[in-house]
């Protein structure tokens, strides 16, 4: 089976299990900002030093894969997905946060400028990427497009702990 379907030629693009929409629609800008977020997640894993940075990254990956499933499928078929985020991902995200909080959170947890160090900047990539991609999830959900309120709440989640841990990989500043 060949990748090219020649149905993006027409400007649309299939949905899982079915259907078509227009590759500029704004279900799919959610789709592509959420594979963007993903993609900068792989490339600070690609980069991460440690055994847990890049576990944690490549679960977030999974986790992303399955919001994006969701995204790219019809209100009708969203009875055919296996797993959707919810609050067991959530919970896993806070704890961490809540982990790093206790570790970091200072007068530094404002506005930074990234770059200290290239997995720190990588993660502040991700996390701008992060917020980017809520703020499609959010317009999906006004427009009733999406009906899983955890998308949302995962998200934002997500970028507090990419800005946490970005801070955590830095050095102390004196």
């Amino acid at each position: 089976m060949s990748i090219t379907t020649k149905t993006g030629d027409k400007g649309v693009t299939s949905l899982l299990f079915g259907g078509l929409d227009k590759k500029d629609s704004p279900r799919m800008e959610c789709c592509g900002a959420l594979d963007e977020l993903c993609s900068f997640l792989g490339l600070a894993k690609s980069v991460a030093k440690d055994k847990f940075a890049k576990a944690l990254l490549e679960k977030v990956q999974n986790d992303l894969f399955v919001a994006c499933s969701e995204v790219a499928t019809k209100k009708s078929f969203i009875h055919k997905l296996n797993k959707r985020l919810g609050n067991n991902e959530i919970a896993y995200l806070e704890s961490l946060i809540k982990a790093l909080e206790k570790k970091y959170i200072s007068k530094r947890c404002s506005f930074i400028l990234p770059g200290e160090n290239t997995f720190s900047a990588m993660l502040d990539v991700a996390r701008a990427a992060a917020r980017k991609a809520e703020r499609k999830v959010v317009a999906l959900k006004r427009e009733k497009i999406l009906k899983n309120p955890f998308a949302i709440v995962y998200l934002n989640r997500l970028s507090d702990l990419l800005f946490l841990m970005a801070r955590s990989y830095e050095k102390p500043k004196r």
